[in-house]
């Protein structure tokens, strides 16, 4: 009888076993599927790639601990995750940017051509968006990006953000007016947007001080990051003269070799600038009605993980 109960409660074991790698597979298979939503999701809320990647792993650990068989919908509770995780993440990050040397500016990504193609996705990555978010309160900016570019209906926007539906209307009212008057102008066909680009790199090369004033916004903003560890702007620059001088009298300050290179960085147009061959910042350039309205030059080498090779966003 023993051996007899010993096989059964081994055939329990092995079929409890098969169910757990089936139940981890479907919830792997979800996580993957919806991944890039995920790094988008936290991304947005927190201006950083490294601690957008953290927040990922803590809501894969979350997630496979979850009974995903009774979650109806699996998009959304992903989120809801991601989220909270996020908000979590917000405050390490607040104090983190209370003693951070010199201005600061959210970390760059390498990002591929057809982002830039999603036009909304591509606002709401960019450099000069994620400046604006940076003005929301943490919840403010949770559900601005979860209804405003992610579309989730009220009510699960307010399981993520542990408020009632109601007082999520309110606070997207509130954020949307926010951003509304802040934002940057509408975007520029992407013909405009490469003719400025190659326009705005052939002025920074040759360092021509008409041909910068004649691709300039008059009220264009030049900010830069360093990090204390590299030579950076101390305060934003502004109007096209400033700024003109400022990149005409090389706004690297560098001796060394230096090469400037196209890409797109954060779903828009921007330079990847090498000096000796090794990569040395990024500019993210802001481009509306055919003229540089932005530059956000960023060098702090702890940023610039994630200019070396794409990083995949999605909605």
């Amino acid at each position: 009888m023993s051996q007899r109960s010993g096989r059964a409660t081994n055939g329990d074991e092995l079929l409890d076993r098969t169910e757990r790698g089936e139940l981890l597979d479907s919830a792997t298979e979800a996580f993957v599927r919806h991944r890039n939503l995920l790094f988008t999701v936290a991304y947005e809320m927190l201006g950083s790639a490294a601690d957008a990647e953290d927040v990922l792993q803590e809501t894969w650990l979350r997630w496979v601990a979850v009974d995903t068989a009774a979650v109806r919908e699996q998009r959304a509770y992903l989120v809801r995750i991601v989220t909270r995780q996020a908000l979590d993440r917000m405050r390490t990050l607040g104090r983190r940017k209370e003693s951070y040397v010199g201005p600061w500016l959210p970390e760059p990504l390498l990002t591929a051509p057809d982002v830039a193609e999603d036009v909304e996705l591509a606002e709401s990555i960019s450099m000069a968006m994620l400046l604006v978010m940076e003005t929301l309160a943490p919840v403010e900016r949770a559900v601005f990006v979860l209804r405003e570019v992610f579309a989730l209906d009220y009510d699960d926007i307010a399981e993520a953000v542990d408020r009632t539906p109601s007082a999520v209307r309110q606070l997207a009212y509130r954020a949307r007016a926010h951003v509304a008057a802040r934002r940057p102008r509408g975007p520029v066909s992407p013909s405009q947007t490469r003719a400025a680009l190659r326009a705005f790199q052939r002025a920074v090369e040759t360092g021509e001080l008409q041909s910068l004033l004649d691709i300039l916004a008059p009220d264009v903003v030049a900010l830069s990051d360093g990090g204390g560890v590299k030579h950076a702007l101390l305060r934003p620059i502004v109007g096209a003269d400033k700024v003109a001088r400022l990149l005409a009298g090389g706004w690297w300050k560098q001796e060394a070799a230096r090469s400037v290179e196209p890409v797109q960085i954060n779903g828009g147009p921007g330079l990847l600038v090498r000096v000796d061959g090794e990569v040395d910042g990024v500019v993210a350039v802001r481009v509306e009605d055919g003229f540089v309205t932005g530059a956000y030059h960023v060098r702090n080498p702890e940023k610039l993980s994630h200019v070396a090779a794409e990083t995949a966003v999605g909605r």
